[in-house]
């Protein structure tokens, strides 16, 4: 029954030029040519079950390192974690630097660790490390890579989890996370968010 004491709110149609209305965010850490370890910022993500669905850019290292080696480690960083990744946000594995990267500001990186000041952490079913200041880090295995016809420049990576790590502040059980100890870093239409008011913004941000 329509409640006759609320105005009905008003909606008016637009084009927004992105649509990441707020989603985790995910530091992908995947294996290079010489084993070492590339760390990629990434705003597009779901899980379903043991499966986590990556948005990769189709020019990116990340998406290279994987179609090579399919393994990975989700690391999902919490709110406090807001600055390093946006430091992180320029850089690029990749060398030469694709021209459309080159052309947005990014810079090639070889050592995203040492940059950033985060600290690796040995994996247990996988070769690439993981990323130890996050409070979340889930090993997985890639099982599909699907670059659409329609968008070219992304692809959509399938991914299994085969091993979970957490914060042991984070762990109510053997099954389960308290969700009052997490504070996922949002991304929220290139801004950064936690559980909080907004905590800063990303550098491609318009508003």
């Amino acid at each position: 029954m329509k409640n006759p004491f609320v105005e009905p709110r008003q909606a008016v149609t637009i084009h927004p030029k992105i649509l990441y209305y707020g989603t985790p965010v995910i530091l992908l850490t995947t294996l290079n040519e010489d084993l070492t370890v590339n760390i990629s910022p990434i705003s597009s993500s779901w899980a379903l079950g043991e499966h986590v669905i990556l948005g990769l850019g189709t020019d990116g290292k990340a998406l290279e390192n994987l179609q090579r080696k399919p393994e990975c480690v989700v690391n999902l960083p919490d709110a406090s974690l807001w600055e390093q990744v946006e430091g992180l946000a320029r850089l690029t594995g990749k060398n030469p630097v694709p021209a459309v990267k080159k052309e947005a500001g990014f810079m090639f990186e070889k050592d995203k660790f040492a940059y950033s000041g985060l600290t690796k952490a040995e994996s247990v079913t996988v070769l690439t490390a993981r990323i130890a200041e996050c409070p979340i880090q889930i090993e997985a295995r890639v099982n599909h890579i699907r670059i659409p016809e329609d968008s070219p420049h992304f692809a959509i990576v399938e991914t299994q989890s085969t091993q979970v790590h957490v914060h042991k502040e984070l762990a109510a059980s053997e099954h389960h996370i308290d969700p009052a100890c997490w504070n996922p870093l949002i991304y929220n239409f290139r801004h950064y968010f936690g559980l909080s008011p907004e905590l800063g913004k990303s550098y491609r941000s318009e508003t």
